[in-house]
């Protein structure tokens, strides 16, 4: 698959995202800027590109778990969608849950992407859906283990 991408003015460094090994599902994200991230602080973390995503695809943007567990630092929407007719920079909503302050590099890995395809569904209103075993058990239902 094909994808264009077009730095932005305020892309100094010109990263494109990156596969961190052949095996890799999700492409590195890189920071554009510099940014301090405080103890709840929820930043808007610019990567200074835009793409294409072909119809039919979206790029589903997600933590790195690195920084997760070492940082406390989430995709807060994680997986947060990009949709195909986007066409703006892409931005990474980070929240730091830790409880020391966390410094963001311009060039630094911030989130890691993944291009997923999907269907779109068409809805029929019904009066009544299938029962299954569960049904309408709720949250929780299937059990604790």
């Amino acid at each position: 698959m094909n994808i264009n991408i077009k730095f932005l003015e305020n892309n100094l460094l010109k990263q494109l995202p990156l596969y961190a090994t052949e095996g890799s599902a999700g492409m590195d994200f890189f920071a554009c800027g510099n940014y301090e991230l405080l103890p709840g602080d929820v930043r808007l973390i610019k990567t200074g590109i835009a793409m294409e995503i072909p119809e039919g695809y979206e790029l589903q943007i997600r933590s790195r778990s690195g920084l997760a567990l070492k940082n406390k630092i989430f995709v807060l929407n994680a997986p947060g969608t990009i949709d195909s007719d986007y066409r703006g920079e892409i931005g990474v909503i980070i929240c730091n849950v830790g409880q020391y302050s966390y410094r963001i590099n311009e060039g630094d890995r911030v989130a890691q992407g993944v291009i997923s395809k999907y269907d779109k569904a068409e809805f029929n209103l019904v009066e009544e859906v299938g029962s299954t075993l569960r049904s309408i058990g709720g949250f929780g239902s299937t059990g604790l283990k």
